[in-house]
């Protein structure tokens, strides 16, 4: 029996959930959606009421692969001069997660946190990597996404041969084993083909059970090309005979599978985690998510540590999809409404909540946008107006999370959260120096 309690009433607010639209509704919620409808029906009943000002109300964003620890690589400069994709991890990558522990983890945490948090982004599928601490490292991952900023998050470690190994399976079974709450769960997490030996999918491969893995697969031409010349098998190919990829597995990139390995990765029931922005940054070609769709292979959109902005995300896996099928038409935002559902149901499951709906029992993490519209806006095309004219200035004024407001006019509200934002500069600088030693 739900304990007496008032209730809060948003009123007054333009509601679109990527399904349903009301031009001038209200919402009635607590931890979950109580009611939702037109403001013509409304009545209050003793609610707490709070006045949307024709505020466009939205579900918070997903981001569906990302790395938190790179937030503090921002503006650090070291001697870069990459030739491929391999020297990239080698030139800048590697050299800054061997360098982080626990409390650097955590106000990595702190930091980009804050940043999606901002942006309307409150779920997170994050994959991490901590040389100096890898056991625990999640645990502070945790705390600074969950206990602290009240996000939700699903994290994995990127076990790889660079690292003590059977670390990082413990790290991945334990953290995935102790937490499945409606904010944290744990996916298993590798690096990439290129970087696990046979050896190390093998301990894998006896520790997992039906863990989903997390796993970068072909970013690069050089991931495929070292899988073949080693093993002489595709990288999908290589996972499935150790028996890897479970339902829900993500397999991010995929720049370069063949037509053979999506076949099996449409078999197993797994996603497919596009992060378009990062393979330009990092010149390393355009996924082809016209041919994964035509496979009815499930897609999400990731930021790859790279941008803490969704809706750039959202706009870039459009309009280069079109650059890659030379067509203006190989991909529409319905294409990509159904890429941000994928996300909530993938979340959903894995938390065991309902997310990314405007409606009764589904968890109260919606925001609020400011958004005129120069032009009819109505069911039919809402979301063509918030693709073309929100997303590219997307900032929300008010996020919530559970029903609590954690962003107001555009700031944290958690002093708790501002302060500890304070504090990450000084692990960042920590960080920056350990990076640069000899």
């Amino acid at each position: 029996m739900r304990d007496e309690k008032v209730m809060n009433a948003l009123i007054n607010v333009r509601i679109f959930d990527y399904e349903n639209y009301i031009e001038s509704g209200y919402v009635v919620f607590d931890e979950h959606v109580q009611e939702v409808g037109k403001m013509s029906e409304f009545k209050n009943k003793g609610y707490k009421v709070i006045e949307g000002k024709g505020q466009l109300l939205m579900p918070n964003f997903v981001c569906a692969h990302s790395h938190i620890y790179s937030i503090f690589a921002r503006g650090l400069a070291l001697p870069f001069n990459p030739k491929n994709f391999q020297e990239i991890l080698d030139q800048m990558w590697w050299k800054l997660d061997s360098k982080i522990d626990n409390p650097i983890t955590y106000y990595s945490g702190i930091a980009a946190g804050s940043e999606f948090l901002l942006n309307g982004v409150t779920t997170i599928i994050d994959h991490h990597a901590s040389g100096r601490d890898i056991l625990g490292s999640l645990t502070s991952l945790k705390k600074a996404l969950d206990n602290t900023l009240h996000l939700r998050s699903i994290l994995c470690f990127e076990t790889s041969d660079r690292y003590n190994v059977n670390e990082c399976i413990k790290e991945n079974i334990s953290f995935a084993n102790r937490y499945h709450t409606s904010h944290v769960s744990g996916l298993f997490g590798m690096h990439a083909s290129m970087s696990l030996s046979e050896d190390t999918l093998k301990k894998i491969s006896r520790k997992l059970k039906d863990l989903p893995i997390h796993i970068h697969v072909a970013e690069s031409d050089m991931d495929e090309a070292d899988s073949q010349e080693k093993y002489h098998t595709s990288i999908i190919e290589r996972l499935d005979k150790h028996h890897l990829i479970n339902k829900d597995s993500l397999i991010v990139h995929g720049v370069y599978l063949t037509d053979k390995e999506l076949e099996i990765v449409k078999a197993r029931g797994a996603y497919m985690v596009v992060n378009t922005t990062s393979n330009l940054n990092n010149a390393v070609g355009i996924t082809d998510i016209k041919k994964f769709l035509e496979k009815d292979i499930p897609v999400m959109i990731g930021n790859d540590g790279l941008s803490s902005s969704m809706a750039v995300e959202y706009q870039n896996a459009m309009y280069l999809t079109h650059l890659k099928n030379e067509s203006p038409t190989a991909l529409n935002i319905g294409h990509i409404a159904k890429m941000i559902n994928n996300a909530y149901e993938y979340t959903s499951r894995r938390l065991g909540i309902k997310l990314g709906k405007i409606k009764k029992d589904y968890v109260s993490d919606f925001m609020l946008v400011n958004y005129t519209p120069f032009t009819e806006m109505n069911s039919g095309n809402a979301f063509g107006h918030i693709f073309y004219g929100l997303f590219p200035n997307f900032r929300p004024n008010d996020v919530y999370v559970d029903g609590k407001r954690l962003v107001k006019s555009g700031e944290l509200v958690s002093m708790k959260a501002k302060n500890e934002l304070k504090e990450a500069r000084k692990y960042s600088d920590t960080l920056w120096k350990r990076v640069k030693e000899k």
